[in-house]
């Protein structure tokens, strides 16, 4: 369930038919080069990372054919323009009026890599590395190393806030061209986004964090610091883009990706009967029948804040709760107020990415997922699904990292996948029961401790 889950709720799955085909999408403007952007042919060669099998000495060397594999979760960045001429992909299209242009203008800014000559290569190489022109010829070389590399123009994905960043764009939203999820293309059947860095890192993993890996990018990836840095850049990326009228607005109306989804799409009862489904939230200081806006990862940053920066923890909850309040205002006010919790964010995303993450803070943090206190904000699906990707992406972490072994880990799973198994159905969501199945994963995870 976590896999299939995180697949569904990434974006990537759209769907086949070739009611516009890339190479008409491409002659009405696609993108005919960046400048240093060389393809992924570029990359593919067997002395360099397009050999058939993981025996290389440094770097497996097989990752152009991970990045293929279509049985794979690591092959859907490949697969990421072709899905756009597969049925579901192509009903999207024919609900939204697209032409190839539109398709170009709409799709492309995810679908296929900016700078690209070839959207056919889907999402490839230097969407995440960088364009390669500048570093090429030279990252392989006698004397190279990983600062050398960044210097030149690679991306720095080792660092949590800048490869959050990135992955942010396609797998949240940006503000290029075909960047941002608007509802009406989610309306038109384009998948929910929900967004966790390290659990979706480790799906589109090409690499061994082996001794070599350790030398070169001095240490093993943090886990836990990649979840926590992750869900910070997460609520910084949201309140940016909620803060430009143009991306706040559709028209007369509100631009409702912004919102929680299942505070309007509940099952609507008109009966003497009737009963009424919402929850009260805390951490929202609103009317039941305002919607409100969408903070799963504001309650998991809070989470986090508790533990690692407790001092900060208080203010950041504050001005949470005033950017909620603020909706019922105006919009000047409620642009002030996430102003300000951005920074309160831009803070913790700093902390976090200078903390070391101990078994000791792990543990606590995932207690404070499953505690009182954070645990009943967790009244609509997103908060919840946040809340079981964590648990388990930490406990994961700490395999990692030797802090607990894999085998009393995996003696685990029964209950993590309980907890799944309470997100599984967006439709049939029960606040209370999700809250019985996390605490019971939470509690049998203590045992560890």
């Amino acid at each position: 369930m976590a896999f299939a889950a995180c697949v569904a709720m990434a974006g990537v799955a759209l769907g086949a038919s070739s009611l516009v085909s890339p190479a008409a999408v491409q002659a009405q403007g696609a993108p005919m080069g960046m400048r240093g952007h060389l393809g992924v042919a570029s990359c593919a060669g067997s002395t360099c990372h397009g050999r058939s099998v993981a025996d290389g000495a440094v770097v497996r060397q097989d990752e152009v054919l991970r990045w293929q594999e279509d049985s794979s979760p690591t092959g859907a960045h490949s697969r990421a323009w072709r899905v756009i001429q597969e049925p579901r992909g192509q009903a999207i299209v024919r609900r939204m009026g697209l032409d190839a242009a539109g398709v170009q203008r709409e799709c492309a800014g995810c679908h296929a890599s900016p700078g690209s000559s070839r959207p056919s290569d889907g999402v490839d190489c230097e969407a995440c590395h960088g364009a390669s022109g500048g570093w090429l010829s030279t990252h392989y070389t006698v004397g190279a190393s990983h600062t050398r590399n960044v210097a030149q123009g690679m991306t720095d994905l080792v660092r949590p806030q800048v490869k959050a960043q990135v992955c942010l764009d396609c797998h949240f939203s940006g503000d290029a061209r075909g960047q941002f999820i608007a509802h009406r293309i989610m309306a038109a059947g384009h998948p929910r986004i929900s967004f966790e860095l390290d659990l979706f890192s480790t799906l589109q993993q090409h690499h061994d964090e082996d001794a070599d890996y350790v030398q070169r990018k001095g240490g093993k990836t943090s886990a836990m610091r990649m979840w926590a840095v992750g869900q910070a850049e997460a609520v910084k990326r949201s309140l940016e883009l909620y803060s430009q009228p143009a991306r706040a607005m559709d028209g007369i109306f509100p631009e409702f990706t912004f919102y929680d989804c299942h505070s309007c799409h509940r099952r609507i009862y008109d009966s003497e009967d009737g009963n009424v489904t919402a929850v009260r939230n805390p951490g929202r200081p609103v009317d039941l029948g305002t919607p409100p806006y969408n903070d799963e990862n504001m309650i998991m940053l809070l989470a986090a804040a508790r533990v690692v920066a407790p001092d900060a923890a208080a203010q950041f909850d504050a001005r949470a709760k005033a950017f909620h309040k603020a909706m019922l205002a105006n919009r000047a006010e409620t642009v002030a107020a996430a102003q300000a919790l951005r920074q309160s964010a831009d803070a913790l995303s700093d902390r976090f990415a200078s903390t070391s993450f101990t078994r000791e803070q792990t543990f606590a943090i995932m207690e404070s997922i499953a505690s009182d206190a954070i645990g009943e904000r967790y009244t609509d699906y997103e908060g919840a699904v946040q809340s079981v990707m964590a648990v388990d992406t930490l406990l994961g972490g700490m395999v990692n990292q030797g802090m607990v072994s894999s085998g009393a880990a995996n003696g685990l799973r029964v209950q993590i996948n309980q907890a799944y198994a309470a997100v599984r159905d967006p439709n049939g969501f029960q606040p209370l029961a999700f809250r019985r199945a996390l605490g019971s994963a939470v509690r049998s995870i203590r045992s560890l401790r």
